[in-house]
Parts: structure tokens; C-alpha cells; sequence
């Protein structure tokens, strides 16, 4: 059994209720455990994850947050460093499942988030048991 933390952005509560469900049911359907630990948006959750990972108490992590494109530059500043950051600490060898939701409008971001229509909180925790699983095999 191995212990997952979600790491949310919490900005968008009902959408990021739902991305929860989604990741927790995936992971506890599989057999592990997991935690929740709420930043304030998703260019934390980098910084979040690289810093828990050093104290050894979880397997994997699962990037939860929702970003929609508004008026400004600030969608794509949000969208791409948050990627890469998750992705640079993936590159690093951490099983991270990336649910972080870059979309349009709250109508994309609902079915997205919904585990009843495409569950990517779900996708994302299913990611994170994938890099594990790799982890684990040939690490």
C-alpha cells in the first residue's frame, strides 16, 4: 500500500471538490492511502510537492487545481510554469499525476472535474499509480 498526497490549488472550490473525489476514489480503488494538502493556487503546487517530497512520508502526488483563460497573459503565465514545473519534478523521478485543468470557461472545467463525465482528478491519480508502478519496477 502506498501513501499518495493530493495537492490542490484551491481556488475554484466546487470544481476542486470534485477533482478530490475523483483522485481519492482512483487511488483508494487501487489500495492506497491519501492526503490532502491545500495551496493557494496552481503555481504553488510545484513548490509544494518539491518540498513535502523531502520528508519521505508519500509514494506518489497528485496535482489537482483548475486555471481559466480570462482577459490577461496571466492564463498562459499559470497554465505553462505550473506544467512545467510538475513536469521538471516528474523529470526528477517523482510519481506525479498532473490534474491540473487549463481551460476556456467553467463549463469546460465542470465536465473535466466531474467523475461522472471524464474524472480527470480520477485520470490524474491513475497517472501518478502509472509512474509509481515504473518507479518501482526499474528504479
Amino acid at each position: 500500500m502506498a501513501n499518495f498526497l493530493i495537492v490542490e490549488a484551491r481556488f475554484y472550490d466546487h470544481l476542486n471538490d470534485l477533482l478530490v473525489v475523483g483522485a481519492r476514489a482512483a487511488l483508494e480503488a487501487a489500495g492506497h492511502t491519501a492526503e490532502v494538502l491545500t495551496v493557494p493556487g496552481a503555481l504553488e503546487i510545484p513548490g509544494a510537492i518539491a518540498t513535502v517530497s523531502e520528508s519521505g512520508r508519500y509514494d506518489g502526488f497528485v496535482a489537482i487545481g483548475v486555471v481559466i483563460r480570462g482577459e490577461t497573459y496571466h492564463f498562459e503565465i499559470v497554465a505553462g510554469e505550473s506544467a512545467r514545473g510538475i513536469m521538471a519534478l516528474t523529470m526528477d523521478g517523482l510519481a506525479i499525476g498532473n490534474g491540473v485543468l487549463t481551460v476556456e470557461n467553467e463549463e469546460q472545467a465542470l465536465v473535466r472535474a466531474d467523475p461522472k463525465q471524464k474524472d480527470k482528478g480520477g485520470e490524474a491519480a491513475k497517472a501518478a499509480l502509472a509512474l509509481l508502478a515504473i518507479r518501482e519496477n526499474y528504479a
